[in-house]
C-alpha cells in the first residue's frame, strides 16, 4: 500500500517572514522552541530572559548562539530587537508574563494552557486588544500538516458525519511535590499540562460542547493525577480526552465517522502520520512526520504579524477562551482549585 505525504497541507515554515523572537523562560520547552525557530524557520532568537542571568546565558549558548541574555523578564520585553515574546514559564505565571509583554508593546505567543483559567485569559486578551498587538496560544497541533489534512478530509465528508473523537495524552513523571507538575501553586496537574492537547483536538473538530463531565483522582498535593473528560454534543457526537501524570501511552487520537474513521496511532500532537479506514473495507495511509513541530506555530505567528493581524484564524482568541472554559469545568468536577482562584 502506498503512503501519501501530507507535509504540503500547510505552508513550509521557512516561507514565513523572518521574526525576531524573545524567549521568556529558560526551561526545556523554551529550548525546543528556540531550536525549532533557529533550524526550521527564517526567524531568529534575538534574546532570552530568565530570573538568573547565568541561566539565560547558558540557554543562549546552547539553544540560540548570538542571542542576548537578560537576567530579568522586564529587560527581555524592553529589548528593542525583540518583536515577539514567547512565554514559556509555568502555567501559574502565564497571565503575568503575557501582560508584561503586551504592556511593553510586544506581540506574544503564550504556551498552552494559555492561562490558569478563562478569567485570566480574558484579562490578557483585553490588554492585547487595547495595546493593538498580536497574541496567540501556543497550541502547536492547530498548525501541523497532518491536522490540516484531517480537517480537510472531515470537512469534505470523507468519513461521513463525525460522531466520536477519542484522544489521550499521558506521560509518566516521578512524584515531586515541588515540581511544576505536582505543585498547585504552579498550576500543576495533568489537565493543563497534557490533557489540554486531546481536548483542543476535540474542540477543533466539533466545537463547543453542550456538556462537560469528568472523572479521575488527585495527587496528594491536590492536583489532578489522572482523568477522563467527556464532552457531549447534543445527540450528534461525544468526545473523550484522557490525561495522566502516572503512565506513558502512545498519545493517539481516533475520529469516528458514520462511513469511516481516522486513526493517529501515536505522537498525535506532533507532526506525524495517520490512517483512514472506511466501513466498506478501503484503507489509506498518510505520512506527515517532521521534527518537533513548533516551527509551524512560529511560522503562523510570523505570517500574522507581517499581515498586521491581532489573532490567528487557526487559533483565534475565542477558541482559547472556549478551551479554558472546558478546562475550568473539568477541574471543577475533579475538585482542583489553584491558590488565589
Amino acid at each position: 500500500m502506498s503512503v501519501v505525504s501530507v507535509l504540503d497541507a500547510v505552508p513550509d515554515p521557512m516561507s514565513a517572514p523572518p521574526v525576531r523572537w524573545g524567549i521568556l523562560g529558560a526551561g526545556a520547552i523554551a529550548g525546543s522552541f528556540a531550536e525549532a525557530v533557529r533550524t526550521s524557520t527564517a526567524g531568529s532568537v534575538a534574546a532570552v530572559g530568565s530570573r538568573s542571568a547565568a541561566r539565560a546565558a547558558a540557554f543562549a549558548e546552547r539553544h540560540a548562539p548570538g542571542a542576548r541574555a537578560h537576567g530579568s523578564y522586564e529587560d527581555l520585553v524592553a529589548d528593542p530587537d525583540v518583536e515577539v515574546v514567547y512565554v514559556a514559564t509555568p502555567h501559574s505565571h502565564h497571565r503575568d508574563h503575557a501582560l508584561l509583554a503586551v504592556r511593553a508593546g510586544r506581540h506574544a505567543l503564550v504556551e498552552k494552557a494559555f492561562t490558569r483559567n478563562e478569567a485570566e485569559a480574558v484579562e490578557v486578551l483585553e490588554a492585547a486588544r487595547a495595546a493593538g498587538v498580536f497574541v496567540m496560544e501556543a497550541m502547536k497541533t492547530r498548525h501541523l500538516p497532518h491536522v490540516a489534512a484531517i480537517r480537510t478530509m472531515v470537512a469534505r465528508g470523507e468519513i461521513g458525519d463525525v460522531v466520536s473523537v477519542s484522544g489521550s495524552r499521558e506521560a509518566a513523571f516521578a512524584h515531586d511535590p515541588a515540581s511544576r507538575l505536582f505543585d498547585p501553586g504552579l498550576a500543576g496537574g495533568a489537565l493543563l499540562d497534557v490533557g489540554v492537547y486531546p481536548l483542543a483536538f476535540a474542540l477543533d473538530l466539533l466545537g463547543v460542547p453542550d456538556e462537560v463531565a469528568a472523572t479521575g483522582f488527585l495527587t496528594d498535593t491536590g492536583v489532578d493525577a489522572q482523568s477522563t473528560v467527556t464532552l457531549r454534543y447534543g445527540t450528534r457526537a461525544v468526545a473523550t480526552a484522557t490525561s495522566s501524570l502516572l503512565t506513558r501511552t502512545p498519545a493517539s487520537v481516533t475520529i469516528g465517522g458514520t462511513s469511516g474513521f481516522v486513526h493517529v496511532p501515536e505522537h498525535a500532537y506532533g507532526p506525524t502520520g495517520f490512517t483512514v479506514e472506511w466501513h466498506d473495507g478501503g484503507r489509506k495511509e498518510f505520512d506527515g512526520f517532521a521534527p518537533d513541530g513548533k516551527q509551524y506555530e512560529a511560522a503562523e505567528v510570523a505570517r500574522c504579524v507581517a499581515a498586521g493581524d491581532h489573532e490567528s484564524t487557526r487559533m483565534p482568541w475565542q477558541e482559547t477562551l472556549d478551551l479554558l472554559r472546558v478546562l475550568d469545568a473539568a477541574r471543577a468536577r475533579l475538585g482542583v482549585v489553584y491558590p488565589g482562584e
